[in-house]
This record gives structure tokens, C-alpha cells and sequence, in this order.
């Protein structure tokens, strides 16, 4: 069974050599969507039975790993240096510093590669992250999957 939850947040980035206007700072409405394989927990009277995960489970553990860092963020690659040591003077700026240039392609893999590590198959039915769709804008998406 595959089960999809979708987040949203926001958060600003740039594309530092892009040849057209990604290359300035501007901001996107994105929306993250975390599918889960596994088997449907069929133990008589279990909370999850009928489930493979609980939706809402699915959503603490993607905030707790990844959404409440990212929203409201400034994205920048660590070699972004001109912006990179811009935001370090503004106090308490949210900045997340990635050691990949933020396009939806880049934010796709390190969003499976921080939130593979978080489900954990602990409920015995073989949980496994299967993909992670990140949405730049309501028309463009990149999937990053196993």
C-alpha cells in the first residue's frame, strides 16, 4: 500500500548563475508530498488497525524533521557567499545553509534524504519512504524517489 501526505510552506531562495530571474532572491508557496509504503496493520483492535501509518503521525514526523526548518527560511547554497554572509548579519534571521543549490531538484533529494531518516518502520509493516514531491509552484514539481 502507498499512502501520500501533503504539507505546505513557505520559504525564500535563489538561484545563484541562473540565467533569467531565479537568479534574485524571491520567495515560493511550497507544497511537499511524502509517500510511504508499508503494509496495512491488520491486528485486531491495534489504534492503527486498517492503517499503514497515521496520517497525522506522517505530518508530525515531516514537521519535526524538516517543515518547521524550512518554513519561513531563507534557503541558500554555501556557496552562495554574497547571501550567505548577507543573512549572517541580519540577528535571528531563519537561514538554512545547503550544500546544494536550492532548485526544486536539490530541495527534492535533501527533502528524501532528511525524511528517509525519519520513518522508521516502527509499527512492523515494512514502512519505507517511496518518494518525496516538492511543488515550487502549483505547475512545476520535482520527485525525488527510491
Amino acid at each position: 500500500m502507498l499512502i501520500t501526505r501533503r504539507l505546505e510552506f513557505d520559504a525564500g531562495h535563489r538561484i545563484p548563475h541562473h540565467a533569467s530571474q531565479c537568479r534574485h532572491l524571491h520567495g515560493h508557496r511550497y507544497a511537499i508530498e511524502i509517500s510511504l509504503s508499508g503494509e496495512i496493520i491488520d491486528t485486531e483492535g491495534a489504534a492503527m488497525q486498517g492503517m499503514v501509518m497515521d496520517f497525522s503521525e506522517v505530518k508530525n514526523i515531516a514537521n519535526a524533521a524538516l517543515v518547521d526548518r524550512w518554513d519561513h527560511a531563507f534557503l541558500v547554497y554555501q556557496g552562495d557567499r554574497e547571501v550567505v554572509d548577507f543573512l549572517a548579519t541580519l540577528a535571528g534571521h531563519k537561514t538554512v545553509v545547503l550544500p546544494v543549490v536550492p532548485t526544486a531538484e536539490n530541495l527534492a533529494n535533501e527533502a528524501f534524504r532528511i525524511l528517509d531518516a525519519a520513518y522508521l518502520d516502527g509499527y512492523g509493516n515494512q514502512l519505507r519512504l517511496q518518494r518525496v514531491r516538492l511543488y515550487e509552484t502549483p505547475n512545476n514539481w520535482a520527485d525525488a524517489v527510491r
